[in-house]
């Protein structure tokens, strides 16, 4: 579904409007702006108590997730309205474009604010979050429906969530430019297994660890340098399953040669010496005569 907003809120469609990919790629490119004000508080009441009712095609066992799009600072109160969908269990993603508060933006999203809080300079930007924005929220809506069929199948098992089937306080440390560790603290209810699943935000196929519940750690390996990674740790019951763990955190550079120096000079040749790059196995060394007035 779709809303815009200025001093009045608008539905362009609800969730019911459309049933293929086409019509509501077609919808979109028939959209018109709407100028005007910003009140994203606004907004937000409009998206609670319009488009996320049955009668809108809101299906009381979906994951409800809105995504917020904005190019300026709220002139209503924009975090009193995003706690109460946050209150109600809807998460808020807000995506920033030019003068938006990033600040604000990090008040009305969801935690964890690494995976739901974005800006960008301008609207072309906007294209290289849709591979990192697209992974996160399919990876949220397959880890709830995945609970909900699990949940549904075994009556004696509560559909609870939390400490008891989730694990908890993810943290990454360790980052080198090909690896990083992984560690968690497990669920009251140690699961059967956990799947661990990482790729990179920008696109790529996705990666996957299968450990026994009686981990809770785990080392990635054979990673590729100076690149932004998804995490996401999932605990598989027999019965049930519990929320994932999503992280993001990117790997180091690979270590450059510093401190080069040059020494024995004579008509045809020179010797140059440098500190090592920690990990290089080889080194390519490149030469050519410096342009006319530039220094030798």
């Amino acid at each position: 579904g779709l809303s815009q907003y200025s001093s009045d809120p608008r539905t362009e469609w609800d969730l019911s409007t459309y049933s293929t990919r086409e019509q509501v790629l077609e919808a979109m490119r028939n959209l018109r702006y709407k100028g005007g004000n910003t009140f994203t508080g606004l907004a937000l009441t409009h998206v609670l108590e319009q488009n996320l009712k049955p009668d809108a095609g809101a299906r009381l066992e979906a994951e409800k997730l809105v995504i917020l799009l904005t190019d300026g600072k709220s002139q209503d109160d924009a975090n009193l309205a995003a706690q109460t969908l946050k209150n109600l269990g809807i998460e808020i993603f807000a995506i920033g474009v030019k003068n938006a508060d990033e600040a604000e933006l990090r008040q009305v999203a969801s935690e964890p604010l690494e995976l739901t809080v974005y800006n960008v300079l301008d609207f072309p930007l906007l294209a290289s979050l849709v591979s990192k924005l697209t992974w996160v929220l399919c990876t949220r809506i397959k880890e709830r429906s995945h609970k909900e069929t699990a949940g549904s199948t075994v009556k004696d098992t509560p559909p609870n969530t939390g400490p008891q089937l989730s694990p908890t306080d993810l943290k990454i440390s360790a980052v080198t430019s090909k690896s990083m560790h992984l560690a968690w603290s497990p669920p009251l209810r140690p699961p059967k297994k956990y799947r661990v699943v990482y790729y990179p935000s920008k696109g790529g196929t996705p990666k996957e660890v299968v450990l026994e519940g009686a981990e809770s750690s785990v080392q990635l390996s054979n990673l590729t340098s100076h690149t932004e990674y998804l995490v996401s740790v999932i605990p598989v019951y027999d019965t049930a399953a519990g929320d994932g763990l999503r992280g993001v955190t990117s790997t180091l550079p690979l270590s450059s040669p510093r401190s080069l120096r040059v020494s024995e000079l004579s008509h045809n040749s020179l010797r140059l010496s440098w500190k090592a790059a920690q990990g290089a196995t080889h080194y390519l060394v490149l030469c050519s005569a410096a342009p006319d007035g530039a220094e030798d």
